[in-house]
Order: C-alpha cells, then sequence, then structure tokens
C-alpha cells in the first residue's frame, strides 16, 4: 500500500506523528510526508520534537510549496492521502477546489482519480461553514473522521485517546491494529 500522509497547521499533529510511526513499522506500505509550514510551528509548539526526527519515519518527504513534487500527479497511484491533523484552511481549500499547494493539490488529485481521502479536521466548536464544507468532501468520497475519540475502553492516558483515533484511520485503510479496545 502507497500511502501520502500530510500533517497541516491544525492543533493535534501528536495524531499525525502517531499515525506515521505506526505505519512506519509495517513492511508492506510505503509512506510519503508533507508537513506544512504551519504543522512545522505547531510541532515545535506542542511536541518540541525535532522535524528530523519526524521526517526520518517516512520514505520521501516533499516541501509544501513544490508543486512538481510527485504527490501532485495522480500518476504517482497513491493508494490512499491522509491529512492528519487537517486545519479548517485546508479542508475549505481542498472542498472549494484550491491548489495553492502540495496538501491542496495532492488531495485535489485523490478526489479527481477517486483514489482514497482521508480527514481528521481538528477544530471545536464548528460552523456552519465547516459543517458544510465537510458535506461537500463526503460528496466526493472523502472519509472525514473528527478527533472525537470514543470513551467506552475507558482511557486512562492522552496517548490512549490518541491511539483511539489512530486505530480509528487504520481501521479504515483495513490495517490491522490493537490500539484501543473495541466495543464488547
Amino acid at each position: 500500500m502507497k500511502i501520502l500522509l500530510a500533517i497541516t497547521g491544525a492543533s493535534g499533529v501528536t495524531y499525525g506523528i502517531r499515525l506515521l510511526e505506526e505505519l512506519s513499522i509495517k513492511d508492506d506500505i510505503t509512506v510519503d510526508i508533507i508537513i506544512s509550514n504551519s504543522g512545522k510551528k505547531i510541532i515545535d509548539i506542542e511536541l518540541e520534537k525535532d522535524i528530523k526526527e519526524i521526517t526520518n519515519l517516512a520514505d520521501n518527504t516533499y516541501e509544501q510549496d513544490d508543486l512538481c513534487a510527485p504527490p501532485s500527479s495522480g500518476s504517482s497511484l497513491y493508494d490512499f492521502m491522509l491529512v492528519v491533523p487537517c486545519s479548517m484552511s485546508t479542508l475549505s481549500k481542498i472542498s472549494s477546489g484550491m491548489a495553492d499547494n502540495l496538501i491542496t493539490r495532492a488531495a485535489g488529485v485523490m478526489l479527481k482519480e477517486r483514489r482514497g481521502l482521508l480527514i481528521v479536521p481538528r477544530e471545536t466548536p464548528l460552523s456552519t461553514i465547516h459543517i458544510e464544507n465537510m458535506a461537500v468532501l463526503s460528496r466526493e468520497g472523502c472519509i472525514v473522521l473528527p478527533a472525537s475519540p470514543g470513551f467506552y475502553s475507558a482511557p486512562k492516558t492522552v496517548v490512549d485517546l490518541v491511539d483511539f483515533i489512530v486505530g480509528k484511520i487504520l481501521d479504515t485503510l483495513e490495517i490491522n491494529n490493537d490500539l484501543f479496545d473495541r466495543w464488547n
């Protein structure tokens, strides 16, 4: 499976990084990554992690301003693109067809090629505009998976809450995982 992961400037970058950690240990998965400039700032603020430490987990890394990079073309044949977390700015650009950077261009490619696109919006509360943009993307075949963890598994730590969402993303991709206790 070939996956493109984008981390944008929404709070909750830990979701994207934890997902990258899980995907990087799978032998049959190639993961390319784009971290937006704002995403890099949020990583520094929320996690104080070195970007190199994160990008070393990916097979290939692309800059958001490189519109000539492979993800800008359908011939790259990604199976899925994941935007985790997805800022409302990025979500609105994707839903309106604006392709002003590599993340929004690649998402547009995934939609036009009818390939898998999954976004994890991380915002609250939501305006009607946010909800309408999510509905537009959903109608286009995008999976909208809000960062809304379940509590039936009795999480004890923030990591448990993050793993719940990452586990749900992996479930959507049909990748086996045991990151959270399932409903009985």
